[in-house]
């Protein structure tokens, strides 16, 4: 069904009356399994992991990002209700959720991007939403290549320390790929640390349109595609005391709620196409507070993306 993927692996059991109680995983039989394709349909959005962490090695950054799906997983299924406090018994918290499984990672670094942009496709093309969980945050390039594959080019808003315009293939290579390849542009980084960027990398990102001001949530940019565009969460665009488990730990970064409310503008804007979480690096987050926080900023995604008119099945 979906290529290139193994199937999820979650805590056995999830705890009851948990938020992963209300997740459909894929499984091998589940093409003829009647019961799960029926649970299947009832899906709005697929989880989807990336366990590679390739490009951060090959910038001479931390390994063990790889290990941030399964990680972002665990979280999930110890934290959140299915039915948070005052919400009507009427109306679902949360979209139904379909995990498609992680992309089985290739030989090499593009073989990789190639597999994430071919599950990416596939999931477009059975009418879900696209999340990923990563992983480097090149991988966010793959991801994106895909979804403007189906709907064009994209304009997007990302959160990061970092402009990720390298032009050397690494975890600092998607927006610059993007760009160059035509799949994006009008991008908006919020969240930069002006003393982990070149000049060069800042006059590159701004002379190709580039915005690196900060702006309110509720001022979200409707980019030059009205209604096509990608968010990505990096996150080492928070600080360090809330997220140490890290690819590049940031010790001026943003809090939680600052990036909270990016998040939930994110998810009720109908603009917004697909939504990424990278660098969660659990080899660098011994008290599981990083992966705890990636848990809450995606629920809280889910949250706001319920409210839209058709964020529920």
């Amino acid at each position: 069904m979906i290529p290139h993927v193994a199937p999820p692996v979650w805590p056995t059991p999830p705890r009851q009356g948990r938020f992963a109680a209300t997740i459909v995983q894929n499984r091998i039989e589940l093409a003829e399994d009647k019961a799960a394709q029926a649970q299947l349909k009832k899906c709005s959005v697929a989880l989807l992991g990336i366990p590679d962490d390739a490009g951060v090695e090959l910038n001479h950054g931390r390994p063990g990002a790889k290990m941030g799906p399964h990680a972002l997983r665990q979280a999930l299924s110890r934290y959140g209700a299915a039915a948070p406090v005052n919400e009507p018994r009427d109306h679902p918290a949360f979209p139904r959720v379909f995990d498609a499984g992680d992309v089985i990672p290739g030989d090499d670094i593009n073989q990789t991007h190639d597999r994430v942009t071919e599950a990416t496709q596939a999931l477009l093309e059975m009418g879900l939403f696209p999340i990923a969980i990563g992983g480097g945050h090149d991988l966010t390039y793959a991801f994106v290549r895909g979804v403007a594959r189906v709907f064009g080019p994209l304009s997007g808003v990302y959160f990061d320390a970092h402009l990720d315009v390298r032009s050397e293939v690494g975890s600092g290579m998607s927006f610059r790929a993007l760009v160059e390849q035509g799949l994006a542009g009008n991008l908006h980084c919020v969240g930069l640390d002006p003393f982990s960027n070149t000049r060069e990398h800042a006059e590159y990102f701004t002379s190709r349109g580039g915005s690196i001001a900060n702006f309110e949530p509720e001022h979200w940019p409707k980019g030059a595609a009205h209604t096509r565009q990608f968010v990505s969460l990096d996150m080492d665009v928070l600080d360090m005391a809330y997220a140490p488990g890290v690819s590049a730990m940031n010790p001026c970064g943003m809090t939680p709620g600052q990036i909270g409310a990016y998040v939930d503008a994110a998810g009720r804007n109908a603009s917004v196409l697909c939504f990424d979480i990278m660098e969660l690096n659990p080899a660098l987050d011994p008290d599981g507070r990083t992966a705890r926080l990636a848990a809450h900023l995606l629920l809280r995604f889910l949250r706001a993306f319920a409210d839209r008119a058709d964020g529920g099945k």
